[in-house]
């Protein structure tokens, strides 16, 4: 017999988590390109709360997907 219930569960957290990933690698994406001209030069340039933020969401990104590879493999539960 099927536990929908169950199953219910596990469907919406992969949902959740995989939009939680995938946006928060877009975010990375968009703080890295973000960029504005130099009022001297008027060369792009990137501020650095961007360059900390895109770092931040790759970081948090890579965290996710690693949290996820830990919960599949068994050998890693020792």
């Amino acid at each position: 017999m099927i536990d929908w219930g169950a199953f219910l569960i596990v469907a919406v957290a992969s949902l959740v988590s995989t939009a939680v990933v995938v946006s928060l690698y877009s975010f990375g994406l968009r703080f890295q390109s973000l960029t504005h001209p130099d009022a001297a030069t008027g060369e792009p340039v990137r501020p650095g709360w961007a360059r900390a933020l895109s770092y931040l969401c790759f970081g948090l990104s890579v965290c996710a997907v690693l949290f996820g590879i830990y919960l599949i493999v068994p050998f890693l539960h020792r």
